[in-house]
């Protein structure tokens, strides 16, 4: 038990915090728009929020390799919990200008992006100290992503139903709050920073910052993971934020349609981790990453664009989730077994910031295809991009290195 207690911590934080900020990303948008009756300002929110976290996720690798991810991590929790619990707060006592809120949404942000990217850099110390395969860490980290991400959206509009969106952002506060003690306490085998190579140490922050950009750079397997992740990220955000809805929006589908299909992606996503937790580290890598992503990707696009049965839309989403579940346990295991232990920080956060840095533009991409050819073809033109991107793997010899297992630090 104390040798899992890290890893039962780290999951259980995670579970909390990852349910909080699903709850604020459908709370915060609705109680601007309801506020202030302005499409454009919620989306000045969302930017304030998002420009931060993408840019601090970058500029916090060399801190987190510094101080060690779970000391940045819990620091960022606990500043979090005063950040977003002042939003709800200060709404009560009637002083909260839009200034204000954008200046703590910005914080918010800019607490969450070396957070979370420090709570990710500490996946492979846990899978070294509870000596279990990194497949199998990183997929109960995927499996936990997946269900606090629908429990929160389930809980979002229940908790906004009940008492508000600005009250629903207690939530969010509490779980940072929470996260904060519980990784405090559980993961303290884990608290020192990792040993730095020689001379590293007392190099200025931009050449350390430099080192993990240049590494990145080098790997050509990790880069082309960064590079395919932020492509498919695009165009799933066109696909969740745009391109269902206005499926859905159809005489005879409508909103509850809608939600069946994401609690199904969801569902069995979550399954497909669970699953990828269990069995990821005896299969093939390269294999199941590549027929994962094929299966994941553009048939769901198709399936919409040409209207075939409900009962066919199910299947290739519910086929679609399963294995995507599959991905996330894949892509982490080789990442972490391919960076040294004194730059997880440095490139981890690069990796995991170049895969939001296209997403803004994802809901744009949509408007846009669908504005100038329509919805069939926004969808097919999309689902033609996301087959060339998920194809590369199988075109360059380069990706069967994934299927080179190591131990997860070697440098």
């Amino acid at each position: 038990m104390r040798r899992h207690l890290p890893l039962l911590g780290w999951l259980a934080a995670s579970a909390v915090s990852l349910t909080g900020t699903r709850v604020s990303m459908i709370a915060l948008p609705w109680f601007v728009l309801t506020t202030t009756g302005s499409p454009t300002l919620t989306g000045l929110v969302a930017l304030a929020e998002m420009a931060p976290l993408v840019t601090l996720k970058v500029l916090s690798g060399p801190i987190i390799d510094r101080l060690g991810p779970r000391r940045v991590a819990v620091v960022c929790d606990a500043a979090s919990l005063v950040a977003v619990g002042a939003i709800p707060l200060l709404h009560g006592l009637g002083a909260l200008p839009l200034w204000s809120l954008l200046t703590l949404v910005a914080i918010a942000g800019a607490l969450r992006g070396p957070g979370d990217a420090a709570k990710h850099a500490m996946a492979p110390f846990i899978a070294e100290h509870a000596n279990a395969p990194i497949e199998r860490v990183t997929g109960l980290e995927s499996t936990i992503e997946r269900a606090a991400g629908m429990l929160g959206a389930a809980l979002a509009g229940v908790l906004i139903a009940a008492i508000g969106a600005a009250e629903a952002l207690w939530l969010d506060a509490l779980g940072f709050g929470v996260s904060a003690l519980v990784l405090a306490w559980t993961t303290r085998p884990l608290s020192g920073p990792v040993p730095a190579e020689t001379g590293e140490r007392d190099a200025p922050y931009r050449t350390r910052l430099h080192e993990g950009w240049r590494f990145l750079r080098r790997d050509r397997v990790l880069l082309g993971i960064a590079l395919m992740v932020a492509a498919t990220n695009l165009f799933d955000t066109a696909y969740f934020s745009v391109l269902m809805p206005v499926w859905a929006d159809e005489p005879g589908r409508g909103p509850a349609l809608l939600g069946l299909l994401l609690a199904i992606a969801g569902g069995c996503s979550a399954l497909g981790s669970v699953a990828a937790s269990i069995w990821a580290a005896r299969l093939p890598r390269y294999v199941v990453f590549l027929v994962a992503f094929l299966i994941a990707g553009a048939p769901r696009f198709v399936a919409l664009a040409l209207d075939i049965p409900l009962a066919g839309v199910i299947a290739v989403i519910a086929a679609g989730g399963l294995a995507a579940g599959f991905l996330n346990p894949i892509l982490g295991a080789v990442i972490f077994e391919r960076i040294p232990a004194p730059l997880v920080g440095r490139v981890s956060s690069l990796i995991n910031a170049m895969a939001f840095a296209l997403m803004p533009l994802g809901g744009l991409l949509a408007g846009a295809l669908i504005s100038g050819f329509g919805l069939p073809i926004a969808m097919l033109a999309i689902a033609a991009g996301y087959f060339c991107v998920t194809i590369l793997p199988a075109l360059d010899p380069r990706w069967r290195e994934m299927d080179r297992r190591s131990t997860v630090h070697a440098s």
